[in-house]
């Protein structure tokens, strides 16, 4: 094999196009995504928790596109996956060729069936997706924040959780909300109205309600996203 022959190997002649199963360009998708994102490599336990994968598939793909010429590393290094020249032009194809099809794909987590979380159940699986939007609708007034702090544990709602909001200005006693402190700190409480002000109490025993009478009611909680 020549030298030449050699640098496309795993390749179409013709085309110079790689031959990737969907795993695999997934992957390679999601290395250029986050490097470009966050300016870092992933590394193999967070491409598995990504693609819903073990780490041992995912090295199994990741050392493939190493061999295709895809992917690059330095042994040793954690964050050091890079996506190759030939694997960004190859990307920016595909790229513009999606944005040229009519087809669209499914947006959402592929739901494919049920598990028992007490008595086993018959195993069924669908052809759905889980997204978003379809439990929260297609809105611009809903959005997710992530949760920094553990003033809400007793809710089980954790540090790194996301929750599902939906804006608002008002909220019924009882209501988790995200609430505006002296138009500047935000804050995620449980919302009751008091004669004078009003009290946003924590689920935690650790933390002391606050009581304030400027207070901006931003949005109520409707959902809660976890990643285990």
């Amino acid at each position: 094999m020549s030298l030449a022959e050699g640098k496309i190997q795993g390749m179409h002649l013709k085309t110079a196009k790689p031959i990737l199963t969907p795993r695999q360009l997934e992957l390679l998708k999601t290395v250029a995504s986050l490097k470009a994102s966050r300016g870092y490599s992933p590394t193999i336990g967070e491409l598995a928790a990504e693609a819903g994968i073990s780490r041992s598939t995912t090295f199994e793909h990741i050392s493939k596109l190493r061999k295709k010429g895809l992917l690059w590393s330095c042994a040793g290094k954690a964050r050091s996956l890079e996506p190759s020249e030939p694997a960004l032009r190859l990307l920016k194809q595909l790229g513009q060729e999606c944005s040229n099809s009519s087809y669209k794909q499914p947006a959402g987590v592929p739901l494919v069936g049920r598990v028992a979380a007490g008595l086993p159940i018959e195993a069924v699986e669908n052809k759905e997706f889980l997204s978003l939007k379809n439990y929260f609708a297609n809105s611009d007034d809903v959005f997710a924040l992530e949760v920094s702090g553990d003033s809400m544990v007793d809710d089980d709602i954790r540090n790194g959780d996301y929750v599902i909001c939906r804006k608002s200005p008002i909220a019924e006693n009882g209501q988790l909300v995200v609430a505006i402190l002296d138009e500047k700190d935000a804050t995620l409480k449980r919302f009751y109205r008091q004669k004078d002000n009003a009290r946003l109490q924590p689920a935690n025993n650790d933390y002391a309600p606050i009581y304030t009478d400027n207070c901006r009611i931003e949005a109520v909680v409707i959902g809660l996203v976890r990643r285990l």
